[in-house]
């Protein structure tokens, strides 16, 4: 499979955050464990990290639990396993007598080469995949937040046709208010111009009683005096 230079960058970058994310991980759960690990330590664990990821030889050994020393990756060849694991973990085919060893590291590069490009395809189609996943996520967030944004126009058009009603309202209130104050004013003054005229009717008929009191009086005052 041939990948381009970006596909091949992005794959490294990809490797890359893959390994740190690894060795912060590991450092967590040693520190979890009540150990340390020091500066010099998680590079040794990094560096036998990138060596997993790059060589399937290494990959396995790590796997396996059986490195006694960190391992390392110079970008070229299978990774050195010698001296690094407790027993081998993968058998060195004999050389034919008839190749040389040249012959011999050449096969186990282009091997390399080919796994490298076979696990490079996998990811490649992977992050094709989680980005499709998140295209579509993508898609469905926008979708919400239109519909979410239709759902807030319509409450805001409801709440302001609400609010015009409260104030309509508040304002027929007040206006009935004023009105009621109005009306319980000019009940009083009725009430006091009609008080006001009982007293002065009463007053009236109070001196309409003595006139006519008097006039009795005056009129048996002259009958007495004809009689006389």
């Amino acid at each position: 499979m041939n990948l381009s230079g970006d596909q091949l960058r992005e794959l490294g970058r990809q490797r890359n955050l893959l390994v740190a994310a690894l060795t912060r991980q590991a450092r967590g759960l040693a520190h979890a464990e009540g150990h340390d690990v020091s500066t010099a330590v998680a590079e040794q664990v990094e560096a036998t990290l990138r060596a997993a990821v790059a060589d399937p030889g290494a990959g396995e050994a790590l796997r396996a639990g059986r490195l006694t020393a960190a391992l390392s990756y110079s970008g070229m060849g299978p990774v050195d396993l010698d001296g690094a694991v407790a027993t081998p973990v993968r058998a060195a085919a004999p050389a034919p007598a008839r190749r040389p060893r040249t012959a011999d590291r050449r096969e186990a590069e282009e091997q390399r080469r080919r796994e490298a490009a076979e696990q490079a395809r996998r990811e490649l189609e992977q992050a094709r995949r989680d980005a499709e996943e998140a295209t579509a996520m993508a898609r469905d967030a926008e979708a919400a937040a239109q519909t979410a944004g239709a759902e807030v126009t319509a409450a805001g058009e409801r709440r302001d046709e609400l609010q015009q009603r409260v104030d309509r309202l508040e304002r027929e209130l007040r206006r009935a208010r004023r009105e009621a104050e109005e009306s319980t004013a000019a009940v009083s003054a009725a009430e006091r111009r009609r008080d006001a005229a009982v007293r002065r009717a009463e007053t009236a008929v109070a001196i309409r009683d003595r006139a006519e009191a008097r006039v009795r009086q005056l009129a048996a005052a002259a009958g007495d005096g004809t009689g006389a």
